[in-house]
């Protein structure tokens, strides 16, 4: 195997932790990024879960992709799984995506698993942003997450509009609660 692509849809974007050869915006059909894992530790509780990204099906995903040599695609395979698959609760997939100019390669991806318990479901943005609104866990709280999230997005030029419209309402939320003076 002369290349090895990987496709990033959230933090792997920006902050991939492997050595890459190429990298390129790329989109995944049938697939949506959506926040639709439960996060009992990093952003939040087995009280109160967070809300941390999966890819779900459905719809489309403007992410990164990256090439690595060959070589190098088992030692990123391993760094991806232990990465990614801490509670098992993504499939390792690989997906055919097409590169911005035009290219379609076969990526390796993390699905969500449907059939996992920390799977939330196709949540509405506000639902969403309720839970995302009230959660905190080790790395902090969730709405730091999204915002990050969202602020990387459009540093990248990618527009996601339904992450957009939650992190609207957690706005819209916080300012609702906020004490008046």
């Amino acid at each position: 195997m002369d290349e090895f692509w990987v496709f990033g849809y959230g933090s792997l974007m920006w902050n991939p932790g492997f050595d890459f050869v190429e990298s390129a915006p790329a989109r995944l059909h049938g697939y949506r990024r959506s926040l639709c894992v439960r996060s009992w530790v990093h952003r939040g509780t087995q009280d109160e879960p967070g809300l941390v990204l999966g890819l779900d099906r459905g719809g489309s995903c403007l992410g990164m992709a990256f090439r690595t040599r060959g070589e190098a695609a088992e030692a990123v395979t391993d760094y991806l799984r232990r990465r990614e698959l801490v509670t098992h609760v993504y499939l390792e997939r690989r997906l055919p995506v097409r590169l911005a100019d035009g290219r379609r390669v076969d990526a390796l991806t993390y699905v969500i698993d449907r059939s996992h318990i920390q799977y939330a479901g196709a949540l509405d943005a506000a639902h969403a942003a309720d839970v995302v609104a009230r959660a905190r866990g080790q790395s902090g709280p969730n709405d730091a997450y999204l915002f990050n999230t969202l602020a990387h997005l459009r540093e990248m030029g990618i527009r996601d509009h339904w992450l957009e419209e939650v992190g609207d309402t957690v706005n819209r939320i916080r300012q609702s609660s906020a004490p008046s003076s």
